[in-house]
């Protein structure tokens, strides 16, 4: 999953790009790449967070308590707050959701989306801002549609990346993104994520 066409639909997909860019500024090439790159790292970053059964549980609790996925039904809303300003709800929160699901990379990632779609460092956070609510509305929609509990939720949130065991056998993007590996050994995987989402998508 790399667009929001995938994720949300052609029409309401399309949308959301089209209130990215006439937020945001930047054009719709430079939006489209930042959100080619940023989806697989965003889900890879919940399905490693979900790994581990404290992980799972909280990330569990988190959608019951504020993402069914109704966001998805006011996307003009989580612009207003994200773009515009506006006072956020625990579930249009874009920054503090970023923080949650990056920890303390969430900066580093962002420096690293600039720096490989070229795109300034605060359109990509904003945009960052806007796809994570966006994400964790669409997995608790699906988790509840589905029956799913935090030890369904890695299995879930693997199909997002295209299946886990079948993409890290292949050596995809999902696969790495989803076991966040350090792959030149200097004891951090946003680089190195962020540079597999760019060269994965690079090449499709």
């Amino acid at each position: 999953m790399n667009s929001l066409q995938e994720l949300l639909g052609d029409e309401q997909g399309n949308a959301a790009v089209d209130q990215i860019v006439q937020s945001s500024g930047a054009d719709h090439a430079a939006v489209n790449s930042v959100i080619q790159m940023a989806l697989p790292m965003l889900t890879g970053a919940l399905a490693n967070n979900a790994s581990s059964p404290e992980g799972a549980s909280s990330l569990n609790n988190a959608l019951d308590s504020n993402h069914d996925g109704s966001i998805l039904d006011n996307l003009g809303g989580l612009a207003s707050s994200v773009f515009g300003g506006q006072a956020t709800t625990p579930q249009t929160d874009g920054g503090g959701i970023l923080g949650h699901i990056f920890g303390g990379n969430q900066g580093a990632v962002t420096n690293e989306v600039a720096t490989q779609t070229g795109v300034g460092t605060s359109e990509v956070g904003k945009i960052l801002m806007f796809l994570a609510p966006i994400v964790l509305g669409y997995i608790g929609r699906q988790k509840l549609q589905q029956g799913v509990g935090s030890d369904g939720l890695g299995s879930l949130i693997g199909g997002l990346l295209g299946g886990q065991s079948q993409a890290a056998a292949s050596g995809g993007l999902g696969g790495l993104a989803t076991s966040v590996l350090d792959r030149d050994g200097d004891g951090s995987a946003v680089d190195d994520i962020a540079s597999a989402a760019f060269n994965y998508l690079k090449n499709r």
